[in-house]
């Protein structure tokens, strides 16, 4: 199934649709989706990695669980396939999947479905709005990046800390210096390097195709984040899609704080949902490098909207003396396409 999941989109597939061993499983998914090519001209891909990607689901033995979900990055010019994070927008569409492939049992209005995220073995609870037990796609929720509205999908993370590095703070410390750089490094879901904007020469509020031309900026990001990421314990990262880079500033339409962010090595037109909430959690903790910039109100159930480059994304916290326990997005999701893929049979045996 082709789906539609935040402001991303790709491919959904049972894992017992699929090769057991991974090497062939990866060859499979490259000519499915077209890789290496710029224009995956000859795959399913978008030419994107926004598009080039793919969810892998299957029933789960563990208590409690409903579907393990499993998320791979197949990258657009290059013959490889990342399992070294996960991806929250791809997460919106796994649960409405999980129930049109009746790995789920629909309940009578909404259907809530637990996913054990294989990549950094963390759990989501998604909710789906299923009328007359089926899923539905039509609704009045909008979210930034994605034309239209459609049914809300709330999420809620459990236990996201140190996701993929052990640690929220994987130095220990709430900021370091790197290359003359003052940054936070923070894995709060996803392994991000914020740094703000003004030390950058930047403004923040640049396109992303401004930024992604700049070499010399690119060059910059590139040689602090492989710092960085031996520093966050992910070792070398210079074929890895984390840590990610996110340049902050301050609000410009009443948000909370203003992101591009690089992954790596594009910029996004919006920004990642696990990357959002590690944005947020670093906004909500004192002497980072985004509380200073930071504006929202103090609260035990917080919302604070991060701004992006197509508008924003609402991130709900909840605390508890001071401590983050809780964090909620909402997100939207569309079935697109249901059917056969065909792999070419000049890369891998079909």
């Amino acid at each position: 199934m082709w789906m539609r999941g935040g402001t991303s989109k790709g491919g959904y597939f049972l894992a017992s649709d699929l090769p057991a061993d991974p090497a062939e499983r990866d060859l499979l998914l490259l000519s499915i989706m077209g890789s290496p090519d710029p224009r995956q001209i000859d795959g399913m891909g978008g030419g994107d990695p926004l598009t080039s990607k793919v969810a892998i689901v299957a029933p789960s033995r563990r208590p409690g669980i409903d579907v393990e979900y499993l998320f791979l990055q197949v990258f657009v010019e290059e013959g490889r396939v990342s399992d070294a994070q996960n991806c929250g927008n791809l997460l919106a569409g796994v649960a409405p999947f999980a129930i049109e492939r009746a790995l789920v049992t629909a309940q009578i209005g909404e259907t809530p479905v637990r996913i054990f995220m294989q990549n950094t073995s963390q759990v989501a609870i998604a909710r789906v709005k299923t009328p007359n037990k089926r899923v539905t796609y039509s609704g009045d929720a909008r979210i930034d990046g994605v034309p239209g509205t459609s049914a809300a999908i709330a999420v809620t993370f459990e236990d996201t800390e140190g996701s993929s590095c052990g640690a929220v703070f994987p130095t220990g410390q709430p900021i370091d210096t790197i290359n003359g750089i003052e940054l936070t490094m923070i894995d709060n879901g996803m392994p991000c390097v914020l740094m703000r904007a003004i030390d950058l020469g930047l403004t923040g509020t640049e396109a992303p195709s401004t930024l992604e031309t700049n070499a010399t900026l690119r060059a910059r990001l590139e040689a602090i984040r492989r710092i960085a990421g031996a520093r966050m314990t992910l070792g070398d990262v210079a074929r890895k899609t984390v840590p990610k880079v996110t340049i902050i500033s301050p609000p410009q339409n009443g948000g909370a704080i203003t992101t591009r962010t690089f992954i790596p090595h594009t910029c996004h037109k919006a920004i990642g949902v696990l990357g959002a909430v590690s944005v947020a959690t670093a906004c909500l903790t004192k002497g980072t490098v985004a509380e200073a910039l930071a504006e929202f109100d103090a609260t035990d159930l917080m919302t604070l909207s991060i701004e992006h480059p197509s508008g924003e994304m609402t991130i709900m916290g909840r605390t508890e003396n001071g401590q983050l326990v809780d964090i909620e997005v909402l997100r939207t999701a569309r079935k697109l396409m249901d059917g056969a893929v065909f792999a070419s049979s000049k890369n891998v045996a079909t």
